[in-house]
């Protein structure tokens, strides 16, 4: 949906100790406080931010998948290694790497 296709705007009164609590949860979420009670409107509890390391290792995750397949690409072109083995393993890194991105970064559904 566009910013311009939200034109109801709506105020709402807090006291400071619920201000506070929605302003440490959205900075801890790292979106906008609009995008944080739009994802809760819709049933979806945003999850924290992680930390720095979780980016590193999954961008050293996702290269070490990339020359795997690269790898694997060659080998299968001189037929040294099973390359379908290989592929399939290859997969599975993918595979483990969505799930691990999914379970640290995407909103859950609340019940």
């Amino acid at each position: 949906m566009y910013l311009n296709q939200r034109n109801n705007r709506i105020q709402i009164w807090m006291n400071d100790s619920e201000a506070d609590s929605l302003n440490a949860k959205v900075k801890r979420s790292g979106l906008s406080r609009e995008s944080y009670i739009r994802s809760l409107m819709s049933g979806y509890a945003p999850k924290e931010l992680p930390g720095a390391d979780f980016f590193a290792l999954m961008r050293e995750l996702h290269a070490i998948g990339n020359r795997m397949n690269q790898i694997a690409a060659k080998a299968n072109a001189i037929g040294f290694i099973d390359a379908e083995q290989y592929a399939g393993n290859a997969g599975e890194l993918r595979e483990t790497t969505q799930r691990i991105y999914e379970a640290v970064m995407l909103p859950e559904r609340m019940e």
